[in-house]
């Protein structure tokens, strides 16, 4: 049945132009994450209020600044490119902190003055295409900003008080985090972030990502994603500790994609944590219930989370376990997602930790630039794979005294077949396992090395065995021939 409602507001939604033939897809892109006031500062003119020292101030990185890092971001090998909101935001102080990060909207559609204006932002979009980017637009739905003139001039556009202690759907009608909520089906409302989703377009933007939608109404979401759809707008939704099912569900509903952060909570416990890598099996081993495996979003760390690498009290441990997450993440099924600074394996812990300043590469350590190599090779060879970069996922079965240690799957696409091995034992190791226990054919082939480039990774068949040998903590890739 949900079917034919989507079908029905494609045909009935008004204001776009004619239905694209094609469901819109990121699979095979590379997303990197960039929340603008912590990139870089490439226009010192609009640096009212800045302070650095305060992480809870505005930094002043702004979009000239993100126009200039254009090279450093292909260069890291990523083909789209996710800013957090550049909205106009709330003048004053909450809590102490500026609304540096853009989730506290007065103006949906004019650029706040510390990012630059929206010709700041037509050069920045002109530039990205031209260099290949895709652009992704954060959007929020839910909320304006605590002290938005809005909140004070159309006060029947937000459930209050009232609305909130009479509803059964806390989520939907009660604020987030005391943010105004706004009332998605009182018509202005409606209108407004409708309006406010072809407004971006029209400024060149590819892609949304949808904030918060847990507590957006459902029938607001459902006329949204089919205009997106019938726009050709990928489409990418947060729901906080979204598992399989729940991105399957939304899926269904209409989005593209969404955070899978349950296998983003398993990375971090088995490659961080060295809980053992079953949990990453049971993740996928639920890919079933996903419409669109390939367009599922994954990632090791956001902006609302701790730091990856913060995952160990040691740093050169964090930065080791986090080249072995970089490998990981591009070995798997969907569309990674890079959160600035990852690359080298930056620390922080919760919010507003976690949002330090962007370092470049002259401020690097000899251990941040070993990562950042790690990370640019596992995007390059992930790129150059077909089956790396679109290909089905199975799991191998390997044998359940390895289950801890030793992760296999294979990624297939057409003719080529690629085998991938996580390995989470703390010392490197050879591993002889039968071909037909694992569910692969018999065979005899050569020795071949890791698509990774650097890493000391090899595998061979001959008498019916799979042999491995794996560095300690590590993912590694081999085309099967």
């Amino acid at each position: 049945m949900r079917r034919f409602v989507l079908g029905a507001l494609l045909l009935t939604t008004g204001g776009l132009a004619g239905a694209q033939s094609s469901v819109p897809s990121f699979e095979g892109q590379v997303i990197y994450q960039v929340m603008p006031d912590r990139f870089f500062d490439g226009d010192p003119q609009n640096n009212a209020g800045v302070n650095r020292d305060d992480p809870r101030a505005w930094h002043g990185g702004d979009l000239a600044g993100l126009t200039q890092k254009l090279p450093y971001i292909r260069r890291l090998g990523a083909t789209a490119l996710w800013l957090t909101p550049v909205y106009a935001q709330q003048t004053r102080n909450s809590f102490g902190t500026t609304p540096y990060h853009g989730y506290w909207p007065a103006d949906f559609r004019a650029v706040d003055p510390h990012f630059g204006s929206l010709d700041t932002f037509a050069t920045f979009v002109k530039a990205a295409k031209a260099d290949g980017l895709r652009v992704v637009l954060d959007q929020v739905i839910n909320h304006y900003g605590y002290e938005a003139a809005a909140v004070q001039k159309h006060p029947a556009w937000f459930n209050g008080a009232a609305e909130c202690a009479a509803t059964g759907q806390k989520d939907v009608d009660c604020p987030l985090a005391g943010l105004p909520d706004l009332k998605q089906s009182q018509p202005q409302v409606r209108e407004l972030l409708l309006g406010n989703a072809d407004f971006w377009r029209k400024q060149g933007v590819d892609a949304f990502r949808y904030d918060a939608i847990k507590h957006v109404e459902k029938p607001f979401l459902d006329t949204l994603l089919a205009r997106d759809r019938q726009a050709g707008t990928w489409t990418l939704g947060e729901w906080y500790d979204a598992d399989s099912g729940t991105v399957g569900e939304w899926q269904r509903e209409g989005f593209d994609s969404l955070f899978l952060f349950s296998l983003q909570a398993a990375m971090k416990g088995s490659i961080m944590a060295g809980q053992g890598l079953d949990s990453v099996a049971n993740v996928l081993a639920r890919q079933g219930e996903l419409p669109r495996p390939g367009e599922v979003a994954l990632f090791l760390d956001n902006h609302d989370v701790p730091r990856f690498a913060q995952g160990s009290l040691f740093e050169d441990v964090g930065q080791t376990r986090t080249k072995y997450g970089l490998r990981a993440l591009m070995t798997l099924r969907g569309v990674p997602v890079i959160w600035q600074g990852t690359e080298i394996a930056m620390r922080g812990g919760p919010d507003p930790d976690n949002r330090r300043d962007m370092r470049f590469e002259e401020q690097w350590t000899p251990q941040e630039r070993e990562v950042f190599e790690v990370a640019r090779g596992a995007i390059a060879a992930r790129q150059a794979s077909p089956a790396l970069s679109r290909g089905t996922l199975t799991l191998l079965k390997t044998p359940q005294p390895l289950a801890d240690d030793l992760l296999l799957f294979t990624r297939q696409s057409g003719d080529q077949t690629v085998l991938v091995a996580w390995h989470g034992g703390k010392e490197r190791r050879t591993y002889s396992l039968k071909l037909g226990s694992l569910g692969l054919p018999a065979g005899t082939g050569p020795l071949v090395p890791s698509l990774f480039a650097g890493q000391d990774a090899k595998l061979s068949r001959s008498g019916g065995y799979l042999h491995l040998s794996l560095p300690a903590q590590d993912a590694a890739a081999f085309r099967l021939p």
